[in-house]
């Protein structure tokens, strides 16, 4: 049984005739005939009566039409939900807590949108926490977080580590930081500082850095480019992965510097996640392998301590 069989049916019925549904169809009338005539051997039943003045439903027929346009209103529908989620995969959504932005981010989207020119690409700016409740009602299909070593993987999501780095002090190459080879604690209590609001993992770093003792004076923004920013504008000194430093326009401009902290820093992680389903919008998984490839890229691109693929395994400790 075919679907353009019941289609012939439902159109007959419509127009009271099979010259008239053949007609519309654009179907010679023989073989319209013919396709109704084998749906009718198939079920078993007589669908139409013919006569010379035109076909109408039979008895056996007036009781399977209301199931013959309910299979019709079932494709319908199933046609509809597939357009609807083609037209879904033609948008891929990416929450990022705006580490890394511009060294792994900004290539790899450009790297997807040249195989992919049709494809739009979302980027949000969000909290971790609002990208894992993201990620899971399925707001956003990819999700880039931070998080520092040791820290548990959340079960749910599909965990890829792109990069990993380690915490270093964010300022203008004019500060009397810039000159020294690493800064200490002592140093950062001395300078204002630029900290990240609760909720993301560069805050709790610095907290734990710090121990309960205070900076001179401190700011709090959303996010790290937010951060580098004001570093740029003289306002104080920021903590940050060093690949979220490395290779910013404002690093390339000569605007900002690091200096790597005199401290035994823990590892900090960048991770791609997405949620754990059996179905994935293709768009969605080839923007994963970009990101994969870009992150591999990258550890052969910048300078210095500023990236490591997650693929060259891990540092010595």
């Amino acid at each position: 049984m075919r679907t353009e069989q019941l289609e012939y049916i439902a159109a007959v019925v419509r127009l009271g005739s099979l010259r008239r549904a053949a007609e519309e169809l654009r179907l010679s009338q023989p073989a319209l005939s013919e396709t109704v005539r084998n749906l009718e051997r198939e079920l078993g039943v007589d669908l139409l009566e013919r006569k010379r003045t035109g076909a109408t439903m039979s008895t056996a027929g007036r009781e399977l039409l209301p199931h013959v346009l309910g299979v019709l209103e079932a494709v319908d529908r199933l046609r509809a939900a597939a357009g609807e989620q083609h037209r879904i995969s033609r948008m891929v959504r990416v929450g990022t807590v705006n580490a890394a932005t511009v060294p792994l981010l900004i290539p790899a989207v450009r790297a997807f949108r040249a195989a992919h020119p049709v494809t739009q690409v979302e980027v949000v700016g969000a909290q971790q926490s609002d990208i894992h409740r993201a990620l899971s009602e399925g707001g956003f299909d990819l999700g880039l977080v931070n998080q520092l070593e040791g820290d548990d993987i959340p079960a749910d999501f599909e965990s890829t580590e792109l990069l990993w780095g380690r915490p270093v002090v964010c300022v203008r190459p004019d500060s009397p930081l810039a000159s020294r080879p690493v800064v200490t604690v002592e140093d950062l209590l001395g300078e204002p500082l630029i900290a990240m609001r609760t909720g993301y993992v560069m805050h709790r770093y610095v907290h734990r850095l710090l121990d309960g003792r205070a900076a001179s004076f401190s700011y709090s923004t959303d996010g790290a480019e937010m951060g580098k920013l004001m570093v740029a504008e003289g306002l104080g000194v920021t903590v940050l992965p060093d690949f979220s430093v490395c290779g910013d326009p404002l690093e390339r401009q000569g605007l900002i510097t690091h200096r790597p902290v005199a401290a035994d820093a823990p590892r900090v992680l960048l991770m791609l996640q997405r949620r754990k389903a059996e179905s994935e919008p293709q768009a969605a998984r080839d923007l994963h392998e970009v990101f994969v490839r870009t992150a591999r890229e990258l550890g052969g691109t910048l300078t210095g301590a500023c990236s490591r693929p997650a693929a060259s395994g891990p540092p010595p400790h």
